[in-house]
């Protein structure tokens, strides 16, 4: 029977690499043992199974939530963008063309004009919001979608974080002032702030990305970033202001108030499927994943015990448990599978990362009560079956705070603050993680830093208070503070 304790187990084989001691090969097997992805036979691309996809459903729920509060909708453009398109914006096209897909044939017939499939779709979104703005009545626009991606990934793949092809949406906004274009930015960089450490439990730093690091074509991207266990650091989301720099070669016009002839100023932004990617390296512990609570698709797992002439009592209150969560509002499924043993189960969820397993056994009917166990810690408690709605319910939130409060400890150990070039190499080479600096604001900086260490500029802080003395690599005043890490 599903329960039975004294069946023997059937080989499970778990996480066989520490994640302290080989990052990369325990990211790799969290993700294929946890059921979240398998790799595809083109490089670069993977099947998100449905233990991921969940988890992307949820990201959407919650981001939808809040961009419908705020007037926006979603909406859905082509894939496949004239090459044409892509030219008229060229800093967009110098900043995408080495790996974008190209489409040169249908069927046996050699295309008059090669097709991109889309890298990201602000060519393509603004020849139609062209034809659809015209007043200032129509304006703001402010459309969302939820898409694939391809860009050519042909090294450094790994699943979520970086391939061939993944999931995200892409916001695309019309406003008729620079003003109304950078309250959207921030609002939206906000949104993305609040999904990631209200929900996904990953701190981040904030700020705006340097002019070399910015997205092809954007007035300024401010952006999002996150610190991942190995040292390098994740760009978790980022949101631009375009300025005009797409309105006007797409012919983006409107007529004011005063019926003057206006171009107008659009924004961009998006989040990834790398979310996904980023929750599971710094939650993740030897034993699988651990999905936060909050985003978690699948918040907890009942797991009966018994033995044979058993199993109708024991089923019966699983089952009376299971009711009273799904009526409190919490998602949950009852293992009883009759072909896998309790200690095999306990295991199986473990490795998928659901926030808080109940197991309950003949006993625990008798007495009234059952055991429930946290994934983060893996501690258990025994609690009264009348309270195991509001008990689970207090326990789901414990775990986020907890899960939160260890990953910004992480983030923060993971910064070093120095000046002094020798020092920044050292730490970027071994110990890695953020390196607060001072920069002068020169590119010629940045770019040698870059060679010499593959470290970037990951944040500008916004605020520019306590300013470094000297620029970390010429020596010379600092203009701003800067955030340098290597990345994937």
């Amino acid at each position: 029977m599903a329960g039975k304790s004294d069946k023997r187990e059937e080989r499970q084989e778990g996480i066989t690499v520490k994640k302290s001691e080989n990052f990369s090969e325990w990211y790799t097997q969290v993700v294929a043992k946890a059921e979240l992805a398998d790799y595809g036979p083109v490089q670069g691309t993977s099947a998100f199974m449905p233990n991921s996809y969940a988890i992307w459903e949820r990201i959407q729920e919650v981001f939808n939530k809040m961009i419908f509060e705020t007037g926006h909708r979603n909406a859905y453009f082509p894939m496949l963008i004239p090459e044409s398109f892509l030219t008229k914006e060229k800093e967009h096209l110098e900043g995408f063309s080495p790996e974008v897909f190209w489409v040169t044939h249908s069927g046996d017939n050699k295309l008059g004009e090669r097709l991109v499939i889309r890298p990201t779709s602000e060519t393509m979104i603004y020849s139609f919001y062209s034809k659809w703005v015209r007043s200032w009545r129509d304006l703001p626009l402010l459309l969302n979608q939820w898409c694939n991606i391809l860009r050519a990934e042909i090294k450094s793949t790994k699943p979520f974080i970086r391939g061939s092809e993944f999931l995200w949406q892409e916001g695309h906004t019309v406003h008729a002032t620079k003003e109304e274009a950078d309250k959207e930015v921030m609002m939206i960089l906000e949104f993305y702030r609040k999904l990631s450490e209200d929900y996904l439990a990953v701190p981040l730093l904030v700020g705006k990305k340097s002019e070399s690091e910015k997205f092809a074509g954007a007035l300024y991207t401010t952006t999002i970033e996150a610190m991942m266990p190995d040292g390098k650091a994740v760009q978790a989301g980022t949101s631009h202001n375009l300025g005009q720099n797409f309105s006007k070669p797409f012919d983006i016009k409107f007529l004011d108030k005063d019926s003057k002839l206006q171009y107008a100023w659009t924004t961009s932004w998006g989040i990834a499927t790398r979310l996904i990617g980023a929750l599971i390296m710094i939650h993740g512990d030897d034993r699988g994943a651990i999905i936060p609570p909050r985003i978690a698709p699948i918040k907890a797992v009942i797991v009966p015990i018994y033995k044979t002439g058993e199993e109708k009592e024991v089923l019966a209150k699983a089952r009376e448990i299971k009711s009273a969560l799904a009526t409190a509002g919490i998602s949950v499924i009852l293992d009883d599978r009759d072909d896998r043993t309790p200690g095999w189960k306990f295991n199986d969820h473990e490795m998928k990362g659901i926030p808080v397993r109940i197991e309950i056994g003949p006993r625990d009917v008798k007495e009234g009560k059952a055991v429930m166990v946290r994934r983060d810690t893996l501690e258990k408690k025994s609690v009264s079956m009348q309270a195991i709605s509001a008990s689970v319910a207090d326990l789901l939130e414990d775990i986020q705070k907890n899960l939160f409060a260890k990953a910004k400890a992480a983030l923060d150990a993971s910064i070093t603050i120095t000046d002094d070039y020798g020092q920044f190499r050292q730490t970027i080479e071994n110990k890695g993680g953020f390196v607060l600096s001072g920069w002068c604001g020169g590119q010629a900086c940045e770019a040698k830093i870059k060679e010499e260490t593959g470290a970037t500029i990951r944040v500008i802080p916004f605020e520019s208070k306590d300013v470094r003395q000297k620029c970390v690599y010429c020596g010379k005043k600092a203009e701003q503070n800067a955030y340098f890490a290597r990345a994937y």
